[in-house]
C-alpha cells in the first residue's frame, strides 16, 4: 500500500498532515478563453505544442516520443533541495521529468503544492525553460500524498478539468499524470470527478500523454484502487496507463514488486476484459528509490529487476519517485526517511539512469567522482524492529500476515504491542515506522 487502503466507511474522512515524501500539493480555477483552447488544441492535432498564454515565461515546447513521458522520474523543484535539472540531464541522458505537485490552493485553483499559485510561480516556468533548451520536456503530476486535490474541492469532472485546463495552457504540456492517494481516492465523488476531467483532457486535447497512478500492494492494489479502475471502466476512459507504487506495504526488493505487477496484470485484465498482453501495455510502475517510509530497502540491484521484468513483459511506465532523493545521504546509509537523499550507498543520479534504460537511450559512461560503492544487502536495524531483552507477556493476539486489521486493531509483535490506525494486510508492524499503518505502543 503506498498508504491507508481504508474501507468505505472512511472515504469521508479529513486528510492526513502532508509530508515530505512520496506526494504533495494543491490547486486554481477557470477555463481559457474559447479562441486560447481552439488555438491549443488545433495545435496539439497539427502534432506540435499547445499554446502558452501570454504570460506564461516558459515556452512550449515540441513533444517527445511518448517512451521518455513514460520513463520521466518525479521532481520537486520546489522542495526538497531541488537538484538542477539540467545537470542531470547531463549526467544521465534523461529527456523528461514528471514535475511535482499540482493541488487545490482553494476554491478549485491549482497551485504547485497547495500553495504557490501557477499564476505568479516563478520557480516552475525556470525549471520548465531550462529542460526544454536542453531538448527535453516535463509531465506535470495532479494530486500526490496529503494535501486537498483538485477533485475534491472542483464539484464536477468539468470543473475539475476547467483547472486542469488551465495547467496545461499555462505550460504547454504534452503529458499529464493523475496521482490518485489518501485521502483522495478514498472519496467516491473525487475519483468521479478526477477520471472524469481526465477523460475530458484526453478528449479536448489531441495527442495528450495521461497517466495515472495509484497505490500498490502486494496483491497488486487494494480496495480503494481496485474502485478506481471500475470508475474508469464505468465512464469507458482508457489512459496510456495504470501504474502502481509497490512500496510502503510489506515489500522486500525486486521480486516482491515483481510479483505485485504481477498480480495487478490479473486485476486489469479482470476489470477489462483484456489479455495478459494488453493489460501489460496498460501497466505501468512508480518506485521509490532507496529507504521508504516504511523502512524497506530498494536498492540499484531492485531497480534492475524491475526493469527486466518491465522491458520483457512490454510494460507502458517505469518511473521512481524521485531525483531530489537519487544521491547519497550524509551519513551515508539510513539517516531516516530523507526527501532529499536515497539512504542506500550510490553514486549521484543511479536510479534515474534506468528510467533512461527504459526509454530506449544508453547512459552516459561518465566515471563517478567518488568510487563506487555497494548497495547494502541487507536493510540495517532499527530501533522500533529490536525486541526488547526481556519483554513481558504480551496479551494482545498475536500478528498474522493473513489477518486483515481495521483501525483500531490491537495486535502483539516481537515483545510489543502495536494497534492499527486503517485497514491493513500482511504490514509487518516492524517495517510501518513513525508514519506506517501500526502504531507501536511500548513493550509488552
Amino acid at each position: 500500500m503506498e498508504r491507508a487502503q481504508l474501507p468505505p466507511a472512511a472515504t469521508t474522512a479529513a486528510a492526513p498532515a502532508s509530508r515530505h515524501r512520496r506526494r504533495r500539493t494543491t490547486a486554481l480555477t477557470g477555463l481559457a478563453t474559447l479562441g486560447l483552447l481552439a488555438g491549443t488544441f488545433a495545435t496539439l492535432a497539427s502534432g506540435g505544442s499547445a499554446l502558452a498564454s501570454s504570460t506564461a515565461p516558459a515556452a512550449a515546447a515540441g513533444a517527445l516520443s511518448s517512451n521518455w513521458y513514460a520513463s520521466a522520474p518525479y521532481l520537486m523543484p520546489e522542495d526538497n533541495s531541488a537538484p538542477d535539472a539540467g545537470a542531470v540531464m547531463d549526467a544521465t541522458g534523461q529527456k523528461a521529468f514528471q514535475l511535482a505537485f499540482i493541488l487545490d490552493s482553494g476554491g478549485c485553483n491549482p497551485a504547485w503544492g497547495g500553495t504557490s499559485s501557477i499564476d505568479t510561480d516563478t520557480t516552475i516556468p525556470a525549471v520548465i525553460q531550462e529542460i526544454r533548451a536542453r531538448g527535453g520536456d516535463v509531465s506535470v503530476s495532479f494530486g500526490g500524498y496529503g494535501g486537498t486535490k483538485l477533485g475534491q474541492d472542483c464539484g464536477t469532472p468539468d470543473a475539475t478539468a476547467a483547472a486542469y485546463q488551465k495547467v496545461i495552457t499555462k505550460y504547454g504540456l504534452h503529458a499529464i499524470d493523475f496521482d490518485l492517494e489518501e485521502p483522495e481516492y478514498e472519496n467516491t465523488a473525487a475519483i468521479h470527478n478526477e477520471i472524469g476531467a481526465a477523460k475530458i483532457l484526453q478528449a479536448n486535447n489531441p495527442g495528450l500523454y495521461v497517466s495515472i497512478t495509484t497505490a500498490g500492494t502486494t496483491a497488486g492494489t487494494g480496495w480503494f484502487g481496485t474502485q478506481m479502475l471500475n470508475e474508469a471502466k464505468s465512464q469507458g476512459f482508457t489512459p496510456n496507463n495504470y501504474s502502481i507504487m509497490p512500496f510502503d506495504g510489506g515489500f522486500n526488493g525486486g521480486a516482491s514488486q515483481v510479483a505485485a505487477l504481477t498480480a495487478f496484470n490479473t486485476i486489469l485484465q479482470n476489470t477489462f476484459g483484456w489479455s495478459a498482453a494488453t493489460a501489460y501495455a496498460h501497466e505501468g510502475v512508480s518506485m521509490m528509490n532507496g529507504r521508504t517510509d516504511a523502512a524497506e530497502y530498494f536498492s540499484q540491484a531492485d531497480f534492475q529487476t524491475v526493469l527486466n521484468f518491465a522491458t520483457a513483459n512490454g510494460l507502458a511506465r517505469y518511473t521512481f519517485w524521485s531525483v531530489n532523493r537519487d544521491r547519497q545521504c550524509t551519513p551515508v546509509v539510513d539517516p531516516g526517511l530523507s526527501g532529499s537523499c536515497s539512504g542506500v550507498s550510490q553514486n549521484p543520479w543511479d536510479f534515474t539512469k534506468y528510467t533512461v534504460q527504459f526509454a530506449g537511450a544508453t547512459p552516459p559512461t561518465t566515471p563517478p567522482t567518488t568510487p563506487p560503492v555497494t548497495p547494502p544487502t541487507t536493510p540495517p536495524s532499527s530501533p522500533i524492529s529490536t525486541p526488547p531483552s526481556s519483554p513481558g507477556t504480551c496479551t494482545a493476539p498475536a500478528w498474522s500476515a493473513s489477518t486483515t486489521y481495521v483501525a483500531g486493531d490491537k495486535v502483539s509483535y516481537n515483545g510489543h504491542n502495536y494497534h492499527a490506525k486503517w485497514w491493513t494486510l500482511n504490514e509487518v508492524p516492524t517495517a510501518s515506522g513513525q508514519y506506517g499503518v501500526w502504531s507501536d505502543d511500548g513493550p509488552c
